[in-house]
């Protein structure tokens, strides 16, 4: 089995790891933050790169590459926590090109692509807790016409986006809908997160609205996996980053006249870390090999990857400002920034709690047990 990333991926990777490093510094980074958390310029660079039209097949003006190359790209996103929500632009075009009808593809996936649209998803909803099959937004036709009525909550970039995929009740069941912001009845009020990217609270009444599919829990479970094996990734990306940001500082710092990487314990706590760091990377690969495998499958390995990206994410994160000391949660400091990506990252998609429920449902009767 060939683990080697092909000549195309690493292509892909060092074209996004020297946008990252010339055009993506600390410093341009903070001035999003003070502006809001979202910038339209830096998301069109993201999608002159190609990047937005990952999931986008070819005859809708996107690259029609797969899961491992959107993973490369994430994980050198994840390295300059680049605060514009990528993982949208993968679930939009992997949900809209495998579940929309022929006319909304048309309309909307080149537009996703070139991204001049930005289409997030907007399924969270208070009573929820990571839950998808929970869901009081209804749908009502109104004149042979759809109109979507309810509350979602922690959309990414909310007030910024074009439309917004919608899950919604429709004839006792959950079905998947494309709302544009411009369309009345849309409120949506945005806020800076802990990691200093933009969410909004989102309000729909009676908005005009567009299936993609009557069976949307289908769709927003695959949205999910998405999202989460874009997480996964962007938390290796972190991870890494951290990681050599830690190393540094331990052979800068001195202490009684020597550097503290000389220090027995805290090199035994790198060592620990490092371990964490390689089992981070190996599931975040399982979790994009698998993203097109069986539908019970592919629910299974995303939540045993998210899993142990919370646990390491954490790890990491923590153990880093431990060893920094104090100068390790200052906002003037870079690895400050890593630390608070990658605690809203374990909490994205499922926390460590939620998602070792999901691994332990879906066990099967022999898990743990060989004949």
């Amino acid at each position: 089995m060939d683990f080697d990333f092909s000549d195309d991926q690493e292509q892909l990777r060092d074209a996004v790891r020297k946008w990252v490093d010339r055009s993506y510094g600390f410093e341009r980074r903070r001035a999003s933050v003070r502006a809001g958390g979202f910038d339209r310029d830096t998301w069109s660079e993201l999608a002159a790169l190609g990047l937005a039209g990952l999931y986008i097949p070819e005859a809708h003006g996107g690259m029609g590459m797969g899961p491992v190359e959107a993973m490369v790209a994430m994980e050198e996103l994840g390295r300059g926590i680049v605060l514009e929500p990528l993982a949208q632009a993968l679930v939009a075009g992997g949900v809209l090109a495998g579940y929309a009808p022929d006319d909304l593809k048309s309309a909307w996936l080149p537009k996703v692509a070139a991204g001049e649209a930005l289409v997030v998803l907007a399924h969270q909803e208070r009573k929820a807790r990571y839950r998808l099959d929970v869901c009081e937004a209804q749908a009502a036709q109104q004149g042979g016409a759809w109109a979507v009525s309810g509350a979602k909550g922690l959309v990414p970039a909310g007030d910024h986006a074009d439309a917004y995929l919608v899950p919604a009740m429709a004839g006792g069941r959950i079905a998947l809908f494309l709302v544009e912001r411009a369309a009345g009845g849309v409120d949506a009020k945005g806020y800076v997160t802990v990691d200093g990217s933009r969410a909004a609270e989102v309000r729909f009444d009676r908005a005009p609205a567009t299936q993609v599919t009557s069976d949307g829990l289908a769709a927003l479970e695959h949205a999910a996996d998405i999202g989460i094996a874009a997480a996964c990734a962007e938390g290796v990306g972190a991870i890494d980053r951290t990681m050599e940001l830690t190393a540094e500082y331990m052979n800068t710092r001195k202490q009684f006249g020597v550097a503290i990487a000389s220090f027995q314990a805290l090199r035994h706590r790198m060592a620990d870390m490092k371990m964490q760091q390689e089992l981070a990377r190996s599931m975040s690969y399982y979790a994009s090999l698998k993203l097109n495998a069986p539908t019970a499958e592919r629910r299974r390995a995303l939540a045993r990857a998210k899993y142990q990206l919370n646990v390491s994410m954490r790890f990491v994160g923590q153990n880093s400002v431990q060893l920094h000391g104090g100068i390790g949660v200052t906002d003037e400091y870079v690895g400050s920034h890593y630390f608070k990506k990658l605690t809203q990252l374990e909490m994205t998609w499922g926390d460590t709690l939620h998602q070792l429920g999901e691994v332990s449902a879906r066990m099967q009767d022999t898990a743990g047990v060989f004949a």
